[in-house]
């Protein structure tokens, strides 16, 4: 196992030690029925519990009590469960997994609670899960609005302190990342090797999870493969694969039992021949790409870093015939947006978003707000680059016929958009390259060996 207790143990004493006061509780998830009572979805461990607990296990909560001490709670092992599930692991070895000095079951959770209250604060966190909402609320003894009222008692003060420490990776978080990125590199050449028109996405998504399920990996989300790139979350694989089509395929998978995961965009030709067209959309979302990696440092922002990718991805679209006027005014008035809505990457660790069940104070200083304009809005992360942040870098150039016809109907940016040429692209798709970076002290490196992106090497191959 890469982390061993006394990593968790010292990650729970580093947060109540930046709290100053206080306890905090943790509740882990329960498993979620599908269709009925005993039909589960696989189950997944709540990442916060993940990362201060280490227990891929269903049905527990903890409590971080001021002096470092954690008390785990665990349901008792119901005999009849044995028949189905197989004989589970006590509370009490669970508990000393983990390194909690101590151990409770369940059913004592909510008086636990109660008496911590009365002598001290009470830090946690609002859960996004409608059964912990509910869990949280028996415990706490909330009722009316509940999760309005949760989240009126959640604390700041914690998801401040989470983000501070989950956001700089260690050199053991950074290994499982890139073992991770490993796996992806492996689906991506079993995609390359299957490809060809005709095949359905479906064919091209099965052989890629066939590697993951190979070594009992779960995918760090629904996987994207698409010949329809400009629908940006485009999770249905029913489409044929035509030899003028674009691929988009975007995917990641997590390494239990940390689930530290990767999250890796390619998009390349079916007929692994590009026309001059996609040769120039694709050639431009690259040099972006390798420019803004290149640029990442502690001495930039995220948001400097989407705004350069913008310029490029606007010189390109100029040259391109798609764009006209100066740069540095389109940019500023948002007009690239058309073909490039969103930002240039997120947080990426244990969750494939790290940390943004927590909202915006991951990604924005509490004296930051976000932009209203269109593009800007969906920025996920804006904050000066920090050694240990790792995030994604993923330009896009996108042709999305229900945005240009709005835009075009609204004459939105009509000085540095030439809508005539932009029609010829209506059935483009989309192209996405994504890679995982990790920002150094003075510079940045992509994770994980390389994965083709080169025009060059994916037409050879």
């Amino acid at each position: 196992m890469t982390f061993t207790k006394q990593d968790y143990i010292l990650r729970r004493s580093e947060l109540v030690g930046k709290l100053k006061e206080g306890a905090v509780l943790l509740l882990g998830n329960n498993l979620s029925p599908r269709n009925f009572e005993r039909n589960y979805y696989p189950f997944r461990q709540d990442s916060h519990f993940l990362y201060y607990i280490g227990l891929d296990t269903p049905g527990l909560a903890a409590i971080i009590y001021q002096d470092g001490r954690t008390v785990l709670f665990g349901e008792k092992e119901d005999e009849s469960e044995i028949i189905w599930s197989g004989k589970g692991t006590s509370v009490s070895d669970l508990a000393n997994r983990c390194g909690a000095e101590d151990f409770k079951y369940y059913d004592a959770l909510g008086k636990e609670i109660a008496l911590l209250k009365r002598d001290t604060m009470l830090h946690y966190i609002p859960p996004f899960r409608g059964d912990n909402l509910i869990k949280m609320a028996g415990l706490l003894n909330i009722d009316g609005k509940i999760e309005e009222n949760i989240k009126i008692g959640g604390s700041a003060l914690l998801a401040r302190k989470i983000v501070e420490q989950r956001a700089i990776k260690s050199t053991k978080e950074i290994a499982e990342i890139e073992k991770s990125v490993a796996v992806s590199k492996r689906m991506y050449e079993r995609a390359f090797q299957v490809l060809e028109p005709g095949l359905r996405e479906s064919d091209i998504a099965a052989e890629m999870q066939k590697i993951a399920i190979a070594e009992d990996l779960p995918q760090s989300f629904l996987p994207i493969v698409t010949v329809h790139g400009e629908i940006l979350h485009n999770n249905n694989y029913k489409n044929r694969l035509g030899k003028e089509d674009l691929l988009l395929i975007d995917t990641g998978v997590e390494i239990p039992p940390s689930y530290y995961c990767s999250d890796i965009t390619r998009t390349f030709s079916v007929a692994r021949k590009f026309t001059e067209r996609q040769k120039h959309i694709y050639k431009t979302v690259l040099k972006t790409q390798l420019e803004v990696i290149k640029t990442a440092s502690p001495e930039v922002s995220n948001v400097d870093l989407h705004n350069l990718a913008a310029r490029i991805i606007t010189s390109g679209l100029q040259e391109a015939g798609l764009m006209k006027g100066d740069i540095d005014e389109s940019v500023a008035a948002g007009a690239h947006a058309l073909f490039y809505p969103h930002g240039i990457g997120h947080m990426l660790g244990i969750d494939v978003h790290d940390m943004e069940d927590l909202g915006d104070v991951v990604g924005y200083p509490d004296e930051k707000r976000r932009s209203g304009q269109f593009g800007l809005s969906f920025l996920r992360l804006v904050k000066k680059l920090r050694p240990g942040f790792v995030i994604t870098v993923e330009p896009g150039i996108y042709f999305i016929p229900p945005l240009i016809d709005k835009w075009k109907s609204e004459k939105l940016h009509e000085d540095f958009v030439n809508y005539r040429e932009v029609d010829n692209y209506r059935s483009f798709g989309g192209i996405r390259i994504e890679d995982d970076v990790l920002i150094t002290d003075n510079s940045s490196r992509v994770l994980g060996p390389p994965i083709l992106k080169h025009i060059e090497e994916l037409e050879k191959i």
